[in-house]
């Protein structure tokens, strides 16, 4: 199967669970699309303007999830985990249903929907796909979070950096590519949050649906949590599984170099606005030529702009 050309999945396929922050019961079907449909969201439980589309410009609320609304208000939360699946798996095309306004936690990472893609297939056409290639470095910095995005030849890579005054968490970082390494450590990680935050959460009106189910929960100088951690680096794994997610919302694979420090959604989409407030910054280039291996890659002549 070529990289080159356009995919889908080759069957719908389902899932229940509810909504971290809601706590609401949802019921998620992905299906098959056509070329050039990109992926789309459709919430059932509506009648009448319930399509919503997943776009860094439809960013609504980046607050501790990834929000998209609709000219009419309509929303979808949560979309990160399942975005960075489609993404990852290189799924250019799918229609999501949903019969409430939030995505399934479901364990709290990208692992279920990663497991369940590949189990369904991917159906390739014999349309190109289309990437975002950066020209210009752009970078965006609030307080100590800090986020820059550089030019990379055919790939796209993620530096990330966390650093908690919680000892058992403390300081963490990790680099991914994310078209050529094994990226399973990063889809199996689980979001996570403080003992002492759970509260706050809960005050804000998030949080509802979290358990120690889909969460880790950490507490002092350990986990709550019985399993313990699935790798050594889950925490900042998790954070860059939320950014591969955050970046699909440009629509196409991004081909860049990012680097992260304390950062989260709202520096992510930001850093994207920065990024289309001007075309010199970057390309739009569509694949020519058969096949290459998933890292697109260490092949620059099969890259033609059609900016």
């Amino acid at each position: 199967m070529s990289v080159l050309s356009q995919k889908t999945l080759a069957k719908k396929i389902s899932f229940s669970g509810i909504g971290i922050h809601t706590g609401d019961p949802v019921n998620l079907n992905i299906l098959p699309s056509s070329p050039n449909s990109g992926i789309i969201f459709k919430r059932v439980d509506l009648t009448e303007n319930n399509i919503v589309i997943p776009n860094f410009e439809n960013v609504s609320d980046a607050t501790l999830c990834t929000t998209i609304s609709n000219q009419h208000g309509v929303k979808v939360s949560t979309i990160e985990h399942l975005m960075a699946a489609f993404l990852g798996l290189g799924i250019d095309n799918a229609i999501v249903e949903l019969d409430s306004q939030e995505v399934p936690i479901l364990d709290g990472s990208a692992k279920d929907f990663v497991k369940t893609l590949k189990k369904a297939g991917l159906k390739e056409s014999d349309i190109p796909i289309k990437l975002i290639k950066i020209n210009n470095r752009i970078e965006y910095q609030e307080g100590n979070k800090y986020i820059s995005l550089d030019k990379s030849n055919t790939t796209l890579e993620i530096e990330f950096e966390i650093n908690y005054e919680n000892q058992f968490i403390q300081k963490q970082i990790n680099k991914v590519n994310v078209f050529e390494d094994e990226l399973d450590d990063v889809f199996n990680s689980r979001t996570f949050c403080l003992h002492e935050d759970i509260e706050k959460l809960k005050k804000l009106g998030l949080g509802k649906g979290g358990s120690l189910e889909n969460a880790i929960v950490v507490h002092d100088d350990k986990i709550l949590n019985e399993s313990g951690l699935r790798n050594q680096n889950e925490f900042v794994n998790h954070k860059i599984l939320d950014c591969i997610g955050d970046l699909y919302l440009v629509g196409y694979r991004l081909i860049g170099s990012l680097k992260c420090r304390h950062g989260g959604h709202s520096l992510t989409n930001k850093l994207l606005r920065k990024l289309f407030s001007d075309n010199r910054n970057y390309s739009l280039l569509e694949i020519k030529g058969k096949s290459l291996p998933h890292s697109l890659v260490n092949n620059r002549h099969n890259l033609k702009s059609i900016a």
